[in-house]
Parts: structure tokens; C-alpha cells; sequence
């Protein structure tokens, strides 16, 4: 069984990373029009300045009946696309807005290939990995979100697949005002372990390729990726959340997510689909629901 292994300075890594983002100046725009033909939504894009005062676009979501409504963040999966505002991307009755993390428009579609990946930029540090930055800009984005006339601020979630499930739980380990996560297959977790292993697939095995070239680098790297592991993270995680598996995920194996279950200290589900490293569609109506109950303000 896979168990956390956190590194000395991890919480404090962590305070200082978040209240970075919290800092960042909420420089933003959002458009007015109507940009993605979507029943029941109206879809506008946003830009925003993030991490660095670097020019990001994304795209807000909302239900045509009046507000204010409970939101969430959707977080991209690893790659440099954009997720589209699709039935995926929104839920009924919920204001839904997401980002691309790499300057791109906000619905730049883009299939993965090794060399655009982005693992192992500044991953000999964990002051520098790309992944410290991903997260505050995800901040940002959050808080712009919490921002929208539409939204009720007090009921805000944040929800992804993959790298964005494993960003939702560190998003709810350290951004206090999200108040429900919903985590599809979320990567990262036990690196120490899988790293161990013999790793065969993209995009991980960009860091393994990464660390063949350097001195000691796999020991470097998994010490790097010790701070950002979902299953470190997941022990900081007290809010209620939503975890799902994939039981033929060759990716994020069930055994990681198991353990990344086993941490969470809170109000907590797993829920079990028999597929791949894959959208099902049971995803849809079952984050729904967690989020509508947890999200309710007494």
C-alpha cells in the first residue's frame, strides 16, 4: 500500500506558494459575447494577467436562469489544449469558467505529443517546477471566478480529470474558500513509488527521459515531485471530495487512487468506472450531485 511520504518544509512550501497567488492582482477582462454555442449557457471568454504578469485566456460558463449560482473551477488535464464548455466542462444549474495554463486561447484544442510536453521544465527545484506555477495560476483563476456577479461566492468548487483532478485536491488542501472538490483519476500520486518502477508512458516518462541526462537526477526529481504529490497533498485535504477511479486505467492505476483516498482526512466518496484513462459518463451526473450536496449553505 502506498502511504505519504511528505518532505521537511512541505506546509511551509505550500503557505508561502498559495499566499503568493492570493497577492497576484486581479487583472482581468471579460468579453461580452456569446463565444461558444452551448444550450443552456451563456459562454464569454476572460483574459488575465497570472504567475509572472503573463497574459492567460479562459472561458466562463453561465445558466441561463438568473443567479447567483454555486460555481466551480474546471482544471485542464495535462497538455497545453484548452477544455472545451462542453457537458464535461459545465453542470446544470452551475456557473463552470477554465483556463489554459500556456497563453493559448481559451478553446485552443491540441493533441499531445512528447515534445510539447512540460514535465520537466525547472523540476530540479520545487521552487521552480512548471507545476508551482500551473497551481498559481489556477488561484488566480479561482479568484476570479469568486469575483462574477453570477456566482455566490461562498459556494465555490473546483472539479478536474487527470492533472486536473490532482490540482483540485491541492486546491482544496490550501485555498480556503473552495469548499467541495471533485477529483476524476487524479495523477501524481505515490511518485516515489511509481517512479521506482520501470515507467513506460508519456507524459510521465518525460521526466525519466529528463533524468537519464543529469547527475543523480531521478533522486533530485522525486524530491522535487515529493511537495506536489497528490498523496502528500491529499493529507491536507479536509474538504468533503469526490474521487473516482478507473478500474482498466493503465495511467493513474487504481492502486494510487486508493491511496490517495485513504488520506483524505474529510467527508469523502470513490467511485469506480470500468474503463480507461477516459471521460465516462457517469462523471457528469455524479460530480453534479456531490457538489450540489455539498455545496448547500446551511
Amino acid at each position: 500500500m502506498m502511504e505519504p511520504a511528505l518532505p521537511s518544509g512541505f506546509d511551509a512550501f505550500w503557505q508561502e506558494t498559495v499566499s503568493e497567488a492570493l497577492k497576484i492582482p486581479l487583472n482581468f477582462h471579460l468579453d461580452s459575447g456569446d463565444a461558444f454555442d452551448l444550450e443552456g449557457f451563456r459562454v464569454s471568454t476572460y483574459t488575465f494577467f497570472g504567475v509572472g504578469g503573463q497574459q492567460k485566456f479562459g472561458w466562463k460558463a453561465v445558466p441561463e436562469e438568473s443567479g447567483p449560482h454555486p460555481a466551480f473551477l474546471w482544471v485542464p488535464p495535462y497538455g497545453r489544449e484548452s477544455l472545451l464548455p462542453n457537458a464535461y466542462g459545465t453542470r446544470k444549474g452551475f456557473v463552470s469558467a477554465s483556463l489554459n495554463f500556456f497563453g493559448h486561447e481559451a478553446f485552443h484544442q491540441e493533441k499531445y505529443k512528447p515534445e510539447r510536453g512540460y514535465f520537466s521544465e525547472g523540476v530540479l527545484s520545487e521552487k521552480t517546477w512548471v507545476m508551482r506555477g500551473i497551481f498559481q495560476d489556477a488561484v488566480v483563476a479561482l479568484r476570479i471566478l469568486r469575483e462574477q456577479p453570477e456566482v455566490n461566492s461562498e459556494q465555490i468548487g473546483v472539479m478536474g480529470m487527470s492533472q486536473g483532478g490532482g490540482i483540485s485536491i491541492w486546491l482544496g488542501a490550501w485555498v480556503s474558500f473552495v469548499k467541495a472538490v471533485c477529483a476524476d483519476m487524479p495523477f501524481l500520486g505515490g511518485m516515489s513509488q511509481v517512479l521506482g518502477q520501470h515507467v513506460y508512458r508519456y507524459p510521465l516518462k518525460e521526466l525519466m527521459d529528463t533524468s537519464a541526462n543529469i547527475e543523480g537526477g531521478l533522486e533530485r526529481i522525486k524530491k522535487t515531485i515529493s511537495f506536489f504529490d497528490t498523496l502528500n497533498q491529499a493529507t491536507r485535504c479536509k474538504v468533503p471530495t469526490h474521487l473516482s477511479l478507473g478500474e482498466k486505467d493503465p495511467a493513474v492505476k487504481p492502486l494510487s487512487v486508493e491511496a490517495i483516498f485513504a488520506a483524505l482526512p474529510g467527508e469523502k466518496v470513490l467511485e469506480r468506472y470500468a474503463t480507461g484513462h477516459d471521460w465516462f459518463p457517469d462523471m457528469i451526473g455524479n460530480n453534479r450531485t456531490w457538489l450540489l450536496d455539498n455545496l448547500t449553505i446551511a
